[in-house]
């Protein structure tokens, strides 16, 4: 192969500036995540914290975990959250077909206090789970993704989930995710990617299936994790009896916007909704 110089990858960063989108804050539908994000301001000649009130805008942020613990349910309230705003989303299912997922999406609006009637035609469902020509082809699927966000507007892309796209080709994984992340870049998106994790990977870890494909990538990982009471430190950290379950949640970087790095104890409530609750840190203070 004869070398060539990529005259029109080379950019002043005067140029690239014009190009850059505002980052702002887009509220994510999850109680106690959005005030986790924020940007730096000079003031007085000073750099100071500025909340960012939701996830950065055009990231393309993961959340990944092992099964059973609230990655669908965010991404569902994400996406219910946007439709609620009036926008636009797309919500790419791979692992199960569209006709169960909003039925989900609909049990997420009514938790919400929202209104399904009012906001269900915001919300495009894309069925990869049920047409593998889609979930088993990835240039089918980006010309697809690029139908919908001409036809209908679309700002805000759900898929659940980014592992479904290579399953049993893993070694393969890097390049899927690295194609997806850089179209949804490209119609600038502001994404959710759900993950899976294997029970063998460290629970608190961005590992995902694939290895660190996904989050070497995307702009920013969630960690959810679930840990069950066994020892009596445990039970008076957490105030609940051996046995009990709790849910970890953590924020594992973000290139985009800066991010509170602290493990925060997470709860799923009884009519399915994801809430951030206290940082550990407290919990600890406080014995």
């Amino acid at each position: 192969m004869s070398e060539e110089i990529i005259y029109q990858s080379i950019m002043k960063a005067e140029e690239a500036e014009k190009k850059a989108p505002e980052v702002y804050g887009v509220p994510s539908g999850i109680e106690g995540l959005d005030e986790l994000f924020f940007t730096v301001e000079v003031v007085d000649g000073k750099p100071q914290k500025r909340p960012l009130g939701g996830i950065p805008s055009y990231s393309v942020m993961n959340i990944t975990g092992i099964s059973d613990t609230g990655k669908s349910l965010m991404a569902e309230q994400f996406a219910v959250k946007q439709a609620s705003r009036g926008e636009k989303v797309l919500f790419v299912t791979v692992e199960t077909p569209a006709n169960y997922v909003v039925n989900s999406l609909r049990a997420r609006a009514i938790a919400m206090g929202f209104n399904w009637d009012e906001l269900k035609d915001n919300i495009l469902l894309l069925d990869a789970a049920s047409y593998h020509r889609l979930r088993e082809n990835i240039p089918n699927l980006l010309a697809t993704l690029a139908h919908v966000y001409k036809t209908y507007k679309v700002k805000f892309t759900v898929i659940d989930s980014i592992t479904g796209l290579f399953e049993q080709k893993e070694m393969t994984a890097r390049t899927i995710v690295r194609q997806v992340y850089n179209f949804l870049k490209k119609w600038y998106q502001t994404a959710i990617l759900v993950s899976q994790k294997r029970s063998g990977h460290e629970e608190l870890t961005a590992e995902a299936a694939g290895g660190y494909a996904v989050g070497h990538i995307v702009d920013g990982t969630i960690v959810l994790a679930k840990q069950i009471i066994t020892t009596s430190f445990q039970s008076k950290l957490y105030k609940k009896p051996i046995g009990e379950l709790v849910r970890l949640f953590r924020i594992d970087g973000c290139r985009v916007s800066g991010h509170d790095t602290r493990t925060y104890l997470m709860e799923i409530t009884e009519t399915g909704l994801v809430k951030i609750l206290k940082p550990l840190s407290e919990l600890v203070k406080n014995l």
